[in-house]
């Protein structure tokens, strides 16, 4: 066990793991899936987010996707990507983001390196070759892969509903290492992110949950803090800076 005692001691020796869902973009104008007024809540998830609905109607799902890469080339990083960017390069022990958000805003923020388990919607697909290309204009029925020049076998590079998670292993590992693990802006209703508190604190990490509300998971964790990410964030990553 690696237990210490508080959510930012021991200066310079301790990894930090990072988890990061869909309330760290809303305030950079990206809407999440689950609220009321969420992107669910206009479209059938089944229709527009599993293989089963990309077979029955595929103009349908590109259309979808390619309306997400718009609002995301639109969107800007907001000061929660700013602050995890920083701490990712100032602090003195190990951080490491995992992202369940399929923009590219830590990124853009300067977030070095960002494990995306649920893909990228600014990079395509091949399902011929599995080549995964940036590709930041639109999907249509006659795009054709530059790898192995197939046509209409190009899809967003996005894990939908009942497809397997990217980095599942590296996680896994990176949760068993952990010293801290930090939860922002999830809900905890999808798995297997959903349980990866309860990994990490099996392991022995201290946890913490930044939220604008509880998550459906949070009492796993040790800690909880309430609020806009934009403000949270930031004042963590200043406190860890600044103490340890």
């Amino acid at each position: 066990m690696r237990k210490e005692s508080g959510m930012g001691t021991q200066r310079g020796g301790r990894h930090i793991v990072i988890l990061t869902g869909a309330g760290v973009s809303a305030e950079s104008g990206l809407g999440t899936f689950r609220d009321e007024d969420g992107l669910w809540s206009e479209y059938d998830l089944e229709e527009v987010a599993t293989p089963e609905g990309y077979a029955a109607n595929p103009a349908l799902v590109l259309d979808f996707y390619n309306q997400r890469r718009a609002n995301c080339r639109e969107a800007a990083p907001n000061p929660a990507h700013f602050a995890l960017a920083r701490l990712a390069k100032e602090y003195p022990g190990r951080v490491t983001l995992i992202t369940q958000n399929i923009d590219d805003l830590h990124e853009r923020a300067g977030s070095p390196e960002v494990l995306h388990m649920h893909g990228e919607i600014m990079r395509a697909r091949c399902a011929d070759c599995e080549a995964r290309p940036a590709w930041t204009g639109d999907i249509t029925l006659k795009s054709g892969c530059a790898q192995c020049e197939s046509v209409g076998r190009i899809r967003p590079d996005v894990v939908w509903f009942g497809e397997m998670p990217y980095f599942l292993d590296e996680i896994a590992e990176l949760l068993s290492e952990a010293d801290l693990f930090v939860a922002i802006g999830t809900s905890g209703a999808v798995y297997p992110a959903a349980g990866f508190v309860a990994e990490a604190s099996r392991h022995g990490a201290d946890t913490l949950e930044l939220n604008l509300e509880r998550s459906e998971v949070s009492a796993y964790f040790e800690e909880t803090r309430l609020g806009e990410a934009g403000i949270l964030v930031p004042a963590w990553v200043e406190s860890i800076l600044k103490y340890g």
